[in-house]
């Protein structure tokens, strides 16, 4: 299976995920789709609104999304989706495009955390983008700091951006016991 349809599949699970939060209550480099396997999603939340007709869902107080060893913490989440022919947020048609998530966004995969004040997460391009006034990505006791890091999922590539003023530069601590991993 293609990535391309591999992310298309997984993001109408998480459609289906969305759904069923609503009823009862989507980093690591190199291993493609921020959604990816068969790995239930679950996503926990203090309220959850739906708007059907503008094809998006919110996730407000406390929001949580896991799936297998990803893990999104954040304060409000929007997950935008389309639904082809007269499909709604439960329609097996329904497939996620984008999530927004705003307000302490920390995102964890195995042993990467990275966080930031704004994520945006795009299913069809794979790409990861968080921004803020001090965005920090981690990985045991190496750290990079900037306001800005850009991951595309699939190719692992990542890229972080400084804040644009003299004091913004981007910051990186590696421990000598560290770099063999």
């Amino acid at each position: 299976m293609r990535p391309t349809e591999r992310r298309r599949g997984l993001a109408a699970i998480a459609a289906a995920a969305v759904l069923l939060a609503g009823a009862g209550g989507a980093m690591a480099q190199g291993q493609g789709a921020l959604l990816s396997g068969d790995a239930p999603i679950e996503i926990v939340s203090d309220k959850l609104e739906v708007r059907d007709q503008e094809n998006l869902a919110i996730f407000t107080g406390n929001v949580s999304l896991v799936q297998d060893t990803f893990l999104l913490r954040t304060i409000r989440m929007v997950v935008y989706y389309t639904s082809s022919g007269e499909g709604s947020l439960s329609s097996s048609n329904t497939q996620v495009d984008r999530i927004e998530a705003e307000g302490k966004v920390y995102v964890k995969s195995n042993e990467q955390v990275a966080t930031g004040d704004y994520g945006t997460f795009e299913m069809a391009t794979g790409l990861m983008v968080l921004t803020g006034k001090e965005v920090v990505l981690t990985e045991g006791d190496n750290v990079v700091v900037g306001c800005k890091l850009t991951m595309n999922m699939d190719s692992g590539a990542s890229q972080v951006d400084g804040c644009g003023d003299d004091s913004g530069r981007v910051r990186m601590l590696l421990q000598p016991e560290s770099q063999g991993n």
